[in-house]
């Protein structure tokens, strides 16, 4: 079997601390994970050699195993002689002391016992003799999980921000076990992953196994806290005040700090994320931080000029209409735009296209006008495209 260095996998040094080895494998995992890379066989590989580190990386016993001898097996005990297995059959060294009967009387008196035999001696040295039930190791804090929350807004509302209340299904810890999950007591069987200390994940079209948060991998707890059901935190709803910035559009994300759902063990609650929607405008359209916005303008304002009224997010604005403007002909009002997530000291831009828009009814005089206009003036725009 050839030896992983599942230090090195994670890129973590020897004697680095749990949350150390978890902080590396949750980054990793996010960059290599299989819905992140669909169809790379690479990436997916190497998504299962992260996870088999951190398997053993993460487990108390495990990493004890692995820095002893270099490799993982469950049948290696690194606290027994020769790395052997305790219990009466090891796969590893067997001694027969059947016929062996001596009694040494006082010798080799330990803890207060008496008599103790030759046997005695080696089954306590090779784990032949009782031994006492561990504890399992107690879990380590967890972050709270973060939570998302779609908001619909108005053009306006995005374009200016405001400030408004949303409700919001979280968790807190639980005030009875203090997020311990349990309030003492014996052992049982923990009920999350039915004593294997192991519980299944699923992530795209893999299926890959974790350490049971609730137990630390050891398959026994103490028995649930009453009040959270073995959870450490309870459900909860409450009214979060949010504050959205001038200039989100859809699919921002706006941070709500420490307003996910509540951490275990005192871990810090996860975040809280609004997904902002923003609704299509009457007359605007948005691109960036510009603003785009089409206004209609008569043949006269068109061939004489004219100062015209255009829509701004922000009310009427003033624009200067130059003689001979062309229909599509677009104008700039500057800093009329959207304010910058970035910087909110800076803003976009306005963009308005004037469209030359023909009069509905034209009465005969306006007609005898028209007719004079094409004698003195004919020009044919075609020309250049070779018609008439």
């Amino acid at each position: 079997m050839a030896n992983k260095d599942y230090y090195s996998i994670l890129g973590v040094k020897r004697d680095a601390k749990p949350d150390e080895i978890k902080k590396a494998y949750r980054r990793l995992a996010r960059k290599y994970h299989p819905d992140v890379n669909p169809g790379d066989k690479v990436a997916e590989e190497k998504f299962k050699e992260i996870q088999e580190a951190y398997d053993i990386l993460s487990d108390e016993k495990k990493r004890k195993i692995y820095d002893k001898f270099g490799y993982y097996n469950e049948n290696l005990d690194p606290d027994a002689p020769f790395g052997a297995k305790t219990g009466a059959s090891s796969g590893g060294i067997n001694f027969d002391f059947s016929g062996f009967s001596w009694d040494f009387g006082d010798f080799g008196t330990r803890s207060g016992s008496t008599g103790s035999t030759f046997r005695d001696i080696f089954s306590e040295l090779f784990g032949g003799g009782s031994k006492r039930e561990a504890e399992p190791p107690k879990p380590m804090p967890k972050r709270g999980e973060d939570i998302e929350i779609p908001l619909a807004l108005s053009f306006d509302e995005a374009v200016k921000g405001l400030t408004t209340n949303i409700t919001v299904n979280r968790s807190e810890q639980c005030p009875r076990c203090q997020g311990a999950g349990d309030t003492g007591g014996p052992l049982v069987i923990c009920s999350t992953c039915n004593g294997s200390g192991k519980v299944t994940k699923i992530g795209g079209r893999l299926q890959f196994s974790q350490v049971c948060p609730d137990c630390a991998g050891t398959g026994r707890r103490r028995q649930p806290c009453s009040l959270c059901q073995g959870k450490g935190v309870i459900p909860k709803t409450e009214q979060v005040k949010v504050r959205i910035p001038a200039g989100v559009d859809t699919g921002s994300r706006v941070r709500v700090p420490k307003k996910g759902h509540a951490g275990r063990l005192g871990g810090e609650p996860g975040d809280l994320y609004i997904i902002t929607n923003v609704s299509n405008h009457k007359y605007f359209t948005r691109k960036g931080d510009n603003i785009y916005v089409t206004v209609p303008i008569t043949i006269p304002e068109a061939v004489l000029g004219a100062k015209i009224e255009v829509p701004t997010i922000e009310g009427k604005a003033q624009l200067r209409i130059p003689p001979g403007t062309q229909s599509g002909q677009r104008f700039r009002l500057r800093g009329r735009g959207v304010p910058s997530l970035r910087n909110p000291n800076l803003r976009g831009d306005q963009y308005v296209e004037v469209q030359i828009k023909l009069p509905k009814v034209i009465s005969e005089e306006t007609k005898e006008l028209l007719r004079q206009f094409e004698k003195l003036n004919p020009e044919n725009p075609r020309k250049e495209m070779g018609l008439e």
